[in-house]
């Protein structure tokens, strides 16, 4: 098992954690790995990209609820500024991603405590 940094609870609090929809998944001009996702939290829409292309169809995507960490610092990736960053577990010796989702229909914007 790998090394765990561990962090204080005021830490973890930092974190906006919330359950977005994802809206629209559209294709990134030249990017092998990367989707532009359009999310709903509710009350506002976002951009944010996300590296899941080689696991997920545009179609597997559509509608899907994610958890996503919503006051990550904007960063620009092929252009685009990402508003946020999916969560997802995933191992590069099983060429694995799987999504973290909800195992229950909750709507959109519910932080995650």
């Amino acid at each position: 098992m790998e090394n765990i940094t561990t962090i204080n609870y005021q830490d973890f609090e930092k974190l906006d954690l919330q359950v977005a929809e994802i809206k629209q998944v559209e294709e990134i001009e030249g990017a092998d790995k990367l989707y532009k996702l359009t999310i709903s939290l509710g009350d506002e829409e976002r951009t944010i990209c996300a590296g899941i292309k080689e696991y997920y169809t545009k179609e597997e995507l559509q509608n899907k609820k994610i958890i996503i960490i919503a006051n990550l610092e904007p960063r620009t990736l092929r252009g685009i500024e990402s508003q946020g960053m999916l969560l997802a577990a995933g191992s590069k010796e099983t060429d694995t991603c799987v999504l973290l989702t909800t195992d229950k229909d909750i709507p959109q914007g519910t932080k995650i405590s």
